[in-house]
């Protein structure tokens, strides 16, 4: 389906600037409830909202109340809450569908609407088709006034997910003795991130959980980790922990300054598991470093790479039975914990394996050799088309004959500028940027 509204991740935009503006998003609101009511048993369809901290939240929250009240949903309310926790509540609370209003990793300037299913999971493409469909047959309406869907707060909602996430892992682990530095990006997690490792028995230090409506993601989180491992030794921690806004992603780091992203972290969960029982199979995306997969190739375990995404990587391990996979920004997936990616349930995951195993994160990762990864940005003229230039075709031909068993090319354009971006992985990282530039040297 060509998608006119709805992107890999819902809908997401600019605040202000459409389709993120009041009166389409209580077109949202109508219709989503419209369709979903379609398909819900209940006479009455209830929806679960959640939100991160940006200050848009309180305009794009109302008007979805609005619209899905009009179409006669009930809503929930949950107030800031990380995204995975609307995933959970949905789902323990038997309700129609949650609602996050969420731009994730961005900046508070833009927002957007994610859904999820009952079931937990992201809201299955011919639902968010006929959400479209909706939304193209003009504005919102609204049922008879004896109809009208209501509206209550659901208060204890922190807690729930707070004790769901501490029963992602053992009864008999804790981590007492453990000193965690925790930076939760301003965003959704920065009461419940804390409270989960400090019940566990943690000493928890946390910085950058004090939002304004402004701040989120600004300087700190998953997307900004050059000073993790610093803050870390700083704070006279062991480990630390990095979320995004909405706190579906987690980076991690030492204390002797290194950091360790989705890839490294998804190995420790799948050699943790390994201990206990056979793992079927890992999925990642055209960006997982060549490491992994090579390593996971040793261990004879099957891995499989789809489009760049979480959804897409959910897609795979459904269809494929399997039950990890992740990507390196931070989404890991761990299906027998949690139905979509969690940034504080990764985290209980990979801290019981250094707890179990008492080893240390580079202890843990010490068979995993991640390679360099070397990109160049091509800027492209407009109508270019790069799949039909014969010289790129044929450099990239030669360059991976060349990093055959070792290395790997990736070209893709960007989603969002009109450039072409050349990832070349190899063991050696000036190898890499010459063969980047070579394919590079063919665009003209």
């Amino acid at each position: 389906m060509s998608r006119k509204y709805f992107g890999t991740d819902g809908v997401r935009g600019t605040v202000g600037t459409f389709p993120i503006v009041p009166d389409f998003v209580v077109r949202v609101g109508y219709a989503a409830g419209k369709v979903l009511a379609k398909h819900s048993a209940d006479e009455h369809p209830t929806v679960l909202i959640g939100k991160d901290t940006r200050i848009s939240g309180y305009m794009l929250e109302a008007c979805l109340q609005a619209g899905f009240s009009s179409a006669g949903v009930d809503i929930v309310l949950c107030g800031p809450i990380p995204t995975p926790a609307v995933a959970y509540l949905t789902q323990a609370l038997r309700l129609t569908a949650g609602v996050v209003i969420s731009a994730s990793h961005n900046p508070y300037s833009d927002n957007g609407i994610k859904f999820f299913s009952n079931e937990g999971m992201k809201l299955p493409d011919d639902i968010e088709s006929e959400i479209e469909q909706e939304l193209e047959s003009g504005v919102a309406k609204c049922v008879d006034s004896s109809r009208l869907g209501k509206a209550v707060r659901l208060d204890d909602a922190a807690g729930r997910y707070i004790e769901f996430c501490k029963s992602t892992i053992s009864g008999k682990v804790d981590f007492k003795g453990m000193k965690i530095y925790i930076d939760t990006a301003n965003g959704a997690a920065y009461k419940v991130a804390p409270a989960v490792f400090h019940e566990l028995g943690a000493e928890v230090t946390c910085e950058f959980n004090h939002p304004d409506g402004l701040n989120i993601n600004q300087g700190c989180g998953a997307t900004h980790t050059e000073t993790l491992s610093e803050r870390v030794a700083k704070a006279g921690c062991d480990v630390g922990l990095a979320l995004d806004g909405d706190a579906d992603r987690l980076i991690m780091a030492d204390a002797e300054g290194r950091v360790y992203n989705g890839d490294e972290l998804l190995y420790i969960i799948v050699c943790d598991r390994l201990r206990k029982h056979p793992v079927a199979g890992v999925a990642g995306t055209l960006m997982t470093n060549y490491g992994l997969e090579k390593r996971l190739g040793e261990m004879q375990i099957p891995f499989d790479r789809t489009k760049v995404g979480d959804r897409y990587v959910l897609e795979r391990l459904l269809e494929k039975g399997w039950l990890y996979g992740g990507e390196s920004s931070g989404h890991i997936l761990c299906l027998d914990r949690q139905t979509t990616g969690d940034g504080i349930v990764s985290a209980t995951q990979v801290l019981s394996a250094m707890r179990r195993t008492g080893s240390s994160l580079a202890e843990l990762t010490q068979d995993l050799h991640m390679l360099p990864q070397v990109l160049v940005n091509c800027r492209l003229a407009p109508g270019f088309d790069w799949t039909r230039q014969k010289p790129l075709i044929e450099a990239r031909e030669e360059v991976e004959k060349i990093l055959e068993g070792r290395g790997r090319v990736l070209i893709r354009p960007s989603g969002t500028e009109p450039l072409l971006r050349i990832m070349v992985e190899s063991e050696d990282r000036e190898e890499a940027q010459t063969l980047a530039e070579r394919i590079a040297s063919t665009i003209k």
